[in-house]
Order: C-alpha cells, then structure tokens, then sequence
C-alpha cells in the first residue's frame, strides 16, 4: 500500500501575534498538513511559536524541524515537550537534530564539541526523552501516548541507526558537511548519493524491524514551463552539481505542476518520501502541487 503524501512549511520569519496567526491560517488553508519551526538563532523560537500556531488552526499538527538538541538539557526539554503538547491538543510532532553550525554554538557560549559527541548527547536526550515522556508519573504529562511521533534528522551511518531505533519519522536533509569548509556548511546529495543513503537506512530498519515514515527536506520549488531552460536555475543551490544532476535531486524541484506532482511521486516510489517539508519561501508555489496530489490521490 503506498502512503499517502503528507506536506510540512518550516517557517523562517518571525511575526508579530496577528501575523503569525494569519501566516499559519493561509498555510492551513493551502492545504499543509503540519506547520513547522527550526531552532536556529536569530529566526522564531520553537515552543512558543507552535503554541501559536496551534491556537491560530484547527487541522494541521505542529512540529520541530529539528531542535538543536545541543541547546537542550533534556530533563527540561521533556518538560517544554509534555507542556506544549498539552497547549496544542496533542498534535505536536517532535523534530531532534545534532545541531552542526558552530557560530551558533559560540554565540551561545555552548562547546560544539565533535561530531561523535553530538552524536551522543542527542542518543542520551532520545533515551531520556523516551522514560520521561513515557512514565505515568510524569508531570506534566503529555496529552499523547505513549509520547509525541519523534523525528529524527541526519545523515550520517550513526544517525540513521539511531533513527532506525527510535524514530516514528526518518528525514533526510538530502546534505553533507562540505569538505574543507566551515562547520555547518552544508552541500546536496546529489540522486544516487542519497540512494545509498536511504539503502542504508533500510537495512538499519529491517535489522530493528522498525518501519518509520520518511521525509525530505526540499530547498527549492521552480514552477516553470520550460523545465530543461529552468535547470540552470537550480545550479546556485549546488554548484558543485551539473543542471543535469540538479533536476534529478529529491531536494530540488522544477517544472510544470503536473511535472513536480510527477517528480514526486517518482521520488516515494523510489526512496519512500511520503513526507515532504519546504521551506518558508516555497509555500505559495508548493501549494499549486498540493492541489494537483490531493486531486489525483484524494
């Protein structure tokens, strides 16, 4: 049975109360099925403004796409989780990452520590997040049991064993730490590149005999009609790919309609991605894909 497509926004900008309210309003209205906010520094922070969005709709969940984990103690980080679960209706999804952009480390005077490291502390908020969330005498407990669907984003072997464990949602960035370059720059995978890395993520799952949901991140939406003229477009995205090798990348997608709802489909067919995120700016344009999916596969 194929599964049916779910579409996330991760909102960027911060808003005052009524624009946030109508922002996340018009984003349920398109037809997104879960409003999402990151854990950077400097753009919105993620409880406060879920509860809002939560208040603001009916439909969609409300997530984290990801917390940076590394920000986190995780005893208060269950804490916030069961609280904001609570203030949501129980429709919150938690998203977890290691965090991997140094600058946001030094300015919030935390070690950035190895990668190995992060690793670890975020296995050890997992583990923690699982009793705590899970224990009847929690308090606060969360309206959902036995605790919020967690997602789990990376890319790496360590990564995707830990997701295969643990995880009710896998996503995949789509990108790698750039070589040579400063931490948390990020470059795409390019198509075959995050074949192998999905292969690998099911042989993790098969062993745990685990099945979770799978997401992509997308970067980019192009609705053009002229596909072949457009790819060029995309190359700023990944210069180190060919225009060629950028209309094939599940994190990019260019053309008509009726081609990205075709892209896609392809895309869950191949790597299992039946959950797909955009980015703040690409919500108005893969809104029109949304309409042509839910038309075709209702």
């Amino acid at each position: 049975m194929v599964d049916r497509f779910r579409f996330g926004v991760n909102f960027l900008e911060a808003a005052s109360g009524g624009q946030w309210a109508d922002k996340c309003r018009h984003a349920e209205a398109l037809g997104y099925d879960v409003l999402l906010v990151p854990d950077h520094l400097g753009w919105p922070a993620p409880f406060p403004s879920l509860v809002a969005a939560a208040q603001a709709t009916t439909r969609p969940r409300v997530g984290t796409f990801v917390l940076n984990v590394g920000f986190w103690n995780p005893v208060l980080l269950a804490r916030d989780i069961a609280t904001t679960d609570l203030l949501t209706g129980g429709r919150l999804e938690v998203g977890l990452g290691t965090g991997y952009v140094r600058a946001e480390f030094d300015d919030a005077r935390i070690p950035f520590g190895t990668p190995g490291g992060r690793v670890d502390h975020l296995e050890h908020t997992v583990r923690e997040l699982d009793r705590l969330l899970t224990d009847p005498s929690h308090s606060p407990r969360p309206e959902q049991r036995p605790r919020p669907q967690l997602l789990l984003g990376g890319n790496g072997n360590r990564m995707l064993r830990l997701s295969a464990r643990h995880a009710d949602i896998a996503a995949f960035t789509g990108a790698e730490q750039a070589a040579g370059a400063p931490d948390g720059t990020l470059r795409l995978l390019d198509a075959d590149q995050l074949d192998e890395r999905v292969a690998k993520h099911r042989e993790y799952t098969r062993a745990q005999g685990t099945d979770p949901e799978l997401n992509i991140l997308v970067q980019h939406v192009l609705i053009t009609d002229d596909r072949a003229a457009a790819a060029p477009a995309l190359q700023p995205y990944a210069p180190h790919l060919s225009a060629e090798q950028c209309s094939r990348v599940p994190t990019l997608l260019c053309g008509t309609v009726e081609q990205i709802a075709d892209q896609l489909r392809a895309h869950r067919e191949r790597y299992g991605f039946s959950y797909v995120t955009v980015l703040e700016p690409a919500m108005e344009p893969m809104a029109l894909v949304i309409a042509e999916l839910r038309r075709s596969e209702p």
